[in-house]
């Protein structure tokens, strides 16, 4: 039946588990409680929504794209590099397609057309989404080397130097130029100008 929604709620319900699946990469960088996927995927949008809007693309399509990155975790996990030397991940749009079954049309295949773009990595939109994921991947070392976690700066090289836009490499260096709390500072009006 095209309402019926009993396959949305089980989704949600999955989506759920991300809130409690670890970015397990970090655990190489000695992190002992590392941040969930769910933490990742909300500041990976919001990061490509200001990439998108500075590159000219359509900030609200590069957030949907980002919002959707790591969806397929809930049955894959988060596989990590060195993991995948040996494991490969499963393909995000064959396990988006089993997540979406039964979810009526309109819904599965907005979904599985959204991970599609994300995935073939050429539109602008999915340019800049793929930017804010490493970026936010630089922006979560700095905070977890200003917790002293040192090896998290392999992170943070490996994450700028994948960088394709020009917001995302500018943005990036004006991060590492910057301390994690220097936001605060500034709230605060304890920075002069």
């Amino acid at each position: 039946m095209a309402d019926d929604l009993s396959a949305v709620a089980r989704f949600l319900y999955e989506a759920g588990t991300l809130k409690h699946t670890r970015r397990s990469g970090w655990w190489m960088a000695g992190v002992k409680d590392p941040e969930s996927v769910a933490e990742h995927s909300w500041r990976t949008s919001l990061i490509a929504s200001l990439i998108a809007k500075l590159e000219g693309a359509d900030p609200a399509q590069a957030a949907y794209l980002a919002v959707w990155h790591d969806t397929q975790e809930t049955r894959t996990g988060d596989v990590n590099h060195v993991g995948k030397k040996y494991a490969p991940a499963g393909d995000p749009q064959a396990v988006t397609a089993d997540q979406t079954a039964g979810m009526p049309e309109a819904l599965a295949s907005a979904v599985r057309l959204v991970v599609a773009e994300y995935e073939a990595k050429e539109s602008p939109e999915a340019i800049c989404a793929r930017d804010a994921d490493k970026l936010e991947c630089l922006l979560q070392g700095i905070e977890y080397q200003a917790q002293g976690y040192e090896n998290a700066q392999r992170w943070i090289d490996n994450s700028r130097g994948r960088l394709v836009t020009g917001t995302g490499q500018r943005l990036a260096d004006e991060l590492l130029g910057q301390g994690s709390l220097d936001w605060l500072r500034e709230a605060l009006g304890e920075t002069e100008h």
